[in-house]
C-alpha cells in the first residue's frame, strides 16, 4: 500500500509541476472544462521534423522530433512558427527531474532565474488538441496553466511512462533520435529546485524535411 501511495504522490507532483509551467498563461475565456478527447487516431509523421541543437554540443548531442500534425496541427503549426522565428534560440530546459525536461520558455534567456517557466511567445494560446494517445517515454507535450487552452511556447519530453499526463496535455510529437540526450540533461547536477543552476540551453530548433534527418 505504501508503494502505492509513493506512486500515486509522484504521479500528482509531475501533473502539478507541468499545470504550473505557464502559470500566467491563460486564454481570455478562462475555461477549464474537459477538453474533447481525439479517439482512435493513429499519429502519422509529418514530412517535416524538428532537430533540438545544443549549445554545448560536446555535451549533449540533438535531439530529433518527428511531428504529428494529423492530431494537432495547431500546436505543430506553432512550434514550427516559433523555430523558424527564432523564439527557442537560446532558451534553456528550466524543469528538469526524473520524469520530464522541459523547455521553450523565453524568458529563460535572461537573467533572472526566478521568472523561468513562466512566460510565453507573444502568439495567442493555442487550445487544447487533446488525444487518447498516451504518455510513452519519448512524448513531446505542450505545457499549459490550469486552462486547457493555454499552450503556448513552452514543451516538454517525457522521460518514461505517465498515465497521470494521459487527455491532459496535447501531444505533438515524439523523440525518434536523441534521447540518450534528453536522459542526460535529466541528470544534472547542481540543481535549485528542478532548474539547473548552470544553464542547459538551445542553441536552435531546425525544422528540416523528415528524410534529410535520417
Amino acid at each position: 500500500m505504501n508503494k502505492k501511495k509513493a506512486v500515486l504522490a509522484a504521479t500528482l507532483l509531475s501533473l502539478s509541476m507541468i499545470l504550473g509551467a505557464c502559470g500566467n498563461s491563460t486564454s481570455s475565456n478562462g475555461k477549464t472544462a474537459n477538453a474533447d478527447v481525439k479517439k482512435g487516431v493513429t499519429p502519422v509523421a509529418d514530412p517535416e521534423v524538428a532537430v533540438i541543437h545544443m549549445e554545448n554540443s560536446a555535451a549533449y548531442g540533438d535531439i530529433t522530433i518527428e511531428l504529428y500534425s494529423n492530431i494537432a496541427p495547431k500546436m505543430v503549426e506553432r512550434f514550427k512558427t516559433l523555430a523558424k522565428n527564432g523564439t527557442y534560440n537560446g532558451v534553456t530546459w528550466h524543469r528538469v527531474n526524473q520524469s520530464v525536461i522541459q523547455s521553450g520558455d523565453p524568458l529563460s534567456k535572461d537573467n533572472d532565474p526566478k521568472n523561468d517557466g513562466t512566460g510565453k511567445s507573444d502568439l495567442p494560446n493555442v487550445p487544447a488538441e487533446f488525444s487518447d494517445l498516451k504518455y510513452d517515454t519519448g512524448i513531446v507535450g505542450a505545457a499549459r496553466g490550469p486552462d486547457n487552452n493555454s499552450a503556448n511556447s513552452q514543451f516538454f519530453i517525457t522521460l518514461k511512462r505517465e498515465q497521470g499526463f494521459d487527455n491532459r496535455y496535447t501531444i505533438f510529437g515524439k523523440v525518434i533520435n536523441g534521447m540518450n540526450s534528453a536522459m542526460l540533461i535529466s541528470g544534472v547536477q547542481p540543481k535549485e529546485g528542478e532548474r539547473p543552476v548552470e544553464p542547459i540551453r538551445i542553441k536552435n530548433i531546425e525544422i528540416v524535411p523528415a528524410a534529410s534527418a535520417k
